[in-house]
């Protein structure tokens, strides 16, 4: 099982990315991935643009323990977590999920799992530039509700 974590300013290649994360693993049979984008508008406002702060160091242990949780939960072969940080604006990559399993039902399930985490337990603190000015993001009540259901179902 490997598992690869970045926290970066840089921009990623997910096509790249993707590409080693199953380089020489015959036994992949299938990869999820999710790739989050700055958006343009959010409740209401225009985004200008989104700077994204972390704690070095907690934030690289806090992705290695939610990849590692997902290890456990289903078969995974190799998991990939690019996170950035800095100044990013709309339609740039924020984040990019790659999981590989034999299976897709892993896969899928496996990627979601740390996807939902991510936007629920990662120390990231996000600050919008608007029209209006700057705000920070406070968490949605919907992803804490979508990490919520990983707590209550099954676990392999």
């Amino acid at each position: 099982m490997r598992i690869s974590i970045s926290v970066q300013e840089q921009p990623f290649d997910t096509g790249a990315e993707i590409a080693a994360l199953t380089s020489g693993d015959r036994g992949v049979g299938a990869v999820a991935s999710f790739v989050g984008l700055v958006r343009d508008a959010n409740d209401g406002s225009n985004i200008a643009a989104m700077t994204l702060e972390h704690y070095p160091g907690m934030t690289e242990k806090a992705l290695q323990d939610i990849c590692a949780t997902a290890c456990q939960r289903w078969k995974l072969l190799a998991v990939r977590v690019i996170h950035r940080v800095g100044r990013l604006v709309p339609t740039d990559a924020i984040v990019l999920v790659a999981v590989a399993s034999a299976h897709r039902g892993d896969a899928f399930a496996a990627c979601e799992f740390i996807m939902d985490y991510l936007k629920t337990s990662a120390p990231f603190w996000k600050k919008e530039e608007t029209t209006s000015g700057s705000r920070w993001v406070d968490a949605r009540e919907s992803d804490d509700q979508a990490a919520e259901r990983w707590k209550i179902s099954d676990k392999r």
